[in-house]
């Protein structure tokens, strides 16, 4: 019984493998060109955490001081490093794609 629900799969490669490699570059061109479409969206997504990051950041700092804690400078320095982190990355995607604005 497992052997027959794995013939037919085994098949089905078999028979796209004598189309050559047209098949597969179609795909994965439609693939880049479908996932260009949510770029914009995923950088404005990051544009967003970020900025919810420096919001929720800046709270656990200044509860941070007014309890005079010891690792405010090390919160600080996670907080920036996160946020430039999440803007770096909103920049850098698009040019991975190679999206041109």
């Amino acid at each position: 019984m497992a052997f027959g629900s794995v013939f037919p799969q085994a098949a089905n490669a078999q028979a796209l493998a004598g189309t050559g490699y047209d098949a597969g570059t179609s795909a994965l061109e439609t693939v880049a060109t479908e996932l260009t479409k949510y770029i914009p969206y995923v950088v404005n997504l990051c544009y967003a955490l970020a900025g919810i990051v420096a919001i929720v950041g800046a709270v656990s700092v200044y509860i941070a001081m007014n309890n005079e804690e010891q690792d405010v400078k090390k919160k600080i320095m996670l907080t920036v490093g996160a946020c430039i982190f999440l803007i770096a990355a909103a920049n850098a995607l698009p040019l991975f794609f190679g999206i041109t604005n």
